[in-house]
């Protein structure tokens, strides 16, 4: 379901798109993190800088697909009530960063805000795993996350992902979160990860999966 916030999103990402066309900033910033990538982290094909800049235009990209797809889906099972709070964070992470986030342009200026809202969702989805044995989504970008990570480096992750406890923390300290019978009704409904009809209506859900980098292999041992 497409919202303002998401149109809006999309629109930031449309802009960022065009200005790279112009000064092609996102090859040239990964080319240059491409030597300082950790030895575990494999860059397929002959054009390692091109495949590196693929990758990070999916992962923003997927942002608004995500919360589209998830404002629907928990529409669909009457929890959105319960679950606006935290999906008003993630928009918000990408449309109103903190003030740590700065000094880009372009799309790599958005990787940022997209690293945001895709920690806040993979932390939702841990905690209501913990509590409930199932998560909120099928999605999972944690080998997505831990690329922009280095990406991003470590110190500056550490402190998004800093901001995104905060957030988390604050969103959860009433102990209320995402409960009602309908939200209790809903996990109990997916505990044996019968997600395939959601995937099926929705699947940018699938999360890594859904990115056609095989990303996973980019892994050596």
């Amino acid at each position: 379901m497409t919202t303002t916030n998401t149109l809006h999103i999309r629109q930031l990402i449309a802009e960022a798109s065009q200005q790279d066309a112009k000064d092609n900033c996102l090859v040239r910033f990964a080319a240059a993190q491409l030597p300082h990538l950790h030895h575990t982290i494999k860059i397929p094909g002959d054009a390692p800088e091109a495949a590196l800049a693929q990758f990070i235009t999916q992962y923003i990209e997927h942002v608004p697909d995500f919360l589209e797809a998830l404002t629907a889906l928990m529409q669909e099972a009457e929890i959105y009530e319960q679950g606006q709070a935290f999906m008003t964070i993630a928009e918000d992470f990408f449309i109103s960063p903190p003030e740590l986030v700065n000094g880009h342009t372009g799309l790599v200026a958005l990787l940022d805000e997209a690293y945001l809202s895709h920690r806040m969702i993979e932390e939702v989805n841990d905690r209501i795993q913990l509590a409930c044995g199932t998560p909120l989504s099928p999605m999972d970008m944690s080998l997505s996350n831990i690329v922009v990570h280095a990406l991003l480096g470590e110190e500056f992750a550490n402190q998004l992902d800093l901001a995104v406890h905060y957030a988390i923390e604050a969103l959860f300290y009433q102990g209320g979160a995402l409960s009602s019978p309908n939200c209790s009704r809903y996990l109990n409904e997916h505990k044996d990860n019968r997600w395939a009809d959601v995937l099926q209506k929705w699947p940018c859900l699938a999360g890594d999966a859904s990115i056609s980098l095989d990303v996973e292999g980019w892994f050596g041992g």
